[in-house]
Formats: structure tokens, sequence, C-alpha cells
């Protein structure tokens, strides 16, 4: 049974109550964070009368991908689909060893994992070093062509470096994703070209950081792109009302996807069905909605 949603109608203020006019997926969110504890089961139902039906938890090292399993077992009744990701981010890069290795492994075996990762490079903050990076990178490359899963990967001032090894696994992995996508045209292109799938964030909703990106959104084709919260990260700055401290969640998904869609100049309702689309055959997703459209809040 789910759990009560006390504080589901006074963390949101009516103007950001905004439903999408398609069931949205969002493929990044960070629900373990120690910030959604105290009012998840509300997180949760927020996300449902916004209409973003799917949510892919994001884990970064063992323990939080553990987490996000459990989440996505405890939670399977909430009226969404709730789904995992395993691996360790480029920032713990250093503590990869046989162990971690075998935990991953056995975490890519359970049926809420759809995707190795948060894996990559970031040459941003070095919190691992390169070489580290490297190491932990190829491994997790190796164990998604072991699974067979897609990658959902993070890439900060890489790029080359980042297409280089994707390059030279090419024919032995699957599916990937560049999530949060910030970089400029020429990384896009190089990605592309692998034949990756790019994941776009409230990132684009900055107008002090993601005007490149606003020119960028129309050379993406839609069976590429697909969107996420990145939450409690990255608070899109496009939001008419204020919000109760600078958490981000995932009922504001529909507003990332409003900004996307007014850059690309095509219909929101389009892009939100052409998104979830993609993902869900790129996670392997059923294609078709598992629960009946929620109708609590109202369209803007």
């Amino acid at each position: 049974m789910a759990e009560p949603t006390d504080g589901f109608d006074d963390f949101l203020p009516q103007a950001l109550r905004f439903r999408a006019a398609a069931p949205l997926v969002d493929i990044g969110a960070n629900l373990t964070h120690e910030s959604f504890a105290r009012d998840l089961p509300a997180v949760l139902a927020r996300a449902r009368a916004a209409n973003v039906t799917t949510l892919i938890l994001t884990g970064t090292d063992r323990e939080h991908a553990e987490q996000a399993v459990a989440m996505a077992r405890r939670h399977a009744d909430a009226g969404l689909a709730l789904y995992a990701t395993a691996g360790v981010h480029p920032h713990d890069a250093s503590r990869w060893d046989a162990g971690l290795a075998a935990a991953m492994a056995d975490l890519h075996r359970q049926p809420e994992v759809v995707a190795v990762g948060e894996c990559g490079l970031d040459f941003n903050r070095n919190f691992s070093t390169p070489a580290e990076q490297e190491r932990a990178f190829e491994a997790q490359l190796g164990l998604s062509a072991q699974s067979g899963k897609p990658l959902f990967l993070h890439e900060r001032d890489a790029g080359r470096r980042m297409r280089e090894m994707l390059h030279a696994w090419r024919d032995d992995i699957g599916d990937a994703v560049v999530h949060c996508f910030t970089a400029d045209r020429d990384t896009l292109f190089g990605y592309l070209d692998l034949d990756l799938h790019v994941g776009l964030t409230g990132w684009l909703c900055d107008e002090r950081r993601g005007h490149h990106l606003r020119e960028l959104v129309d050379e993406i084709p839609l069976n590429r792109l697909m969107v996420e919260t990145d939450c409690p990260y990255l608070l899109p700055r496009n939001l008419p009302a204020k919000l109760k401290g600078r958490r981000h969640e995932p009922a504001l998904l529909p507003w990332i996807v409003r900004e996307i869609a007014h850059w690309r100049g095509i219909d929101e309702a389009e892009l939100a069905a052409a998104t979830t689309r993609t993902a869900r055959a790129f996670f392997r997703l059923p294609m078709a909605d598992p629960h009946p459209p929620a109708t609590r809040h109202e369209d803007s």
C-alpha cells in the first residue's frame, strides 16, 4: 500500500502545478538524496499529478544504487513506474576495486536496474584522478557489454577522451545516453556521430549559462532526445513562482519540456510524447503507460 502523501498540496505553489500534455519519463532523478527523506511519498504523488509517470532513479555509487533498487521495490504501488541505474560516478572512481565491480555486476542482474551508470569522466573537478576515472569507466563499459544494459553517462570537460573510449567500445556496447548534456556543438555532434542519446535538464532554462543549448536543441533528433530533472539539483529558472528552498523534483519536469519545445519550435505534447517514446525504447520499458492517468491537478 502506498504511504500517506502529507505535504502533497503545500510544497508546490498553485502556479507551479503544471500537468504535462502527455506522460513523461524523468530519466535522471536522484531521489535517494537526503533532501527527499522527509516527504518522498508526497514527491511521488506530485510527480504523478504532473503526468510524470516513470522515474529512473540514479545510482551513483553502490550505496545509492542499492537504495534506488529498494526504493523502486518499496514504491511499486505508488501509481508510478520506478526503475534504477547502478554505477560509480567519476567523482568516486578512486574507490573502484574488484569487490565493487562484483557488487555492480550483481546489481545489474536485478530487474529494477535498467542501465549501467552513472559513470563516465569528469575532468572539471577531478575528485578522482583522470587515470582513476578512466580505469573505473573502462571497467563499467565492460559491465555494460557483459550485461547488455545501456549506459547512463556523465561527462564534464572530458568530451574528447570520452568519445575516444566510447569509440573503442562501440561495437561491444549497446545504447548510451549522455545525461545532463551541457557541452558545446562539436561535442554534441561527436556524441551523435557515435549514435548516442542525449538527456537535457533545467540547465536549458537558465538564462545565465544555458544560452548555447537553446541553439542546439533543434540539432538533436527526437529519437535520441530524453528529458530529466537531475533533481534535487538544477532547479529550472523559468518557473513563474518561487519555490520553498531550492530543491528540484520530478513534478517540475513539464517546465523543462515546455522550454525545450519552445526553442525547438514544436508543440509541447509532441515533444513529451516523443521523448517518452524514446526513453521507453532506450531503457526497454513497456511502451504504454502502466497506470491510468491522474487528474488531481489541472493544466496551467
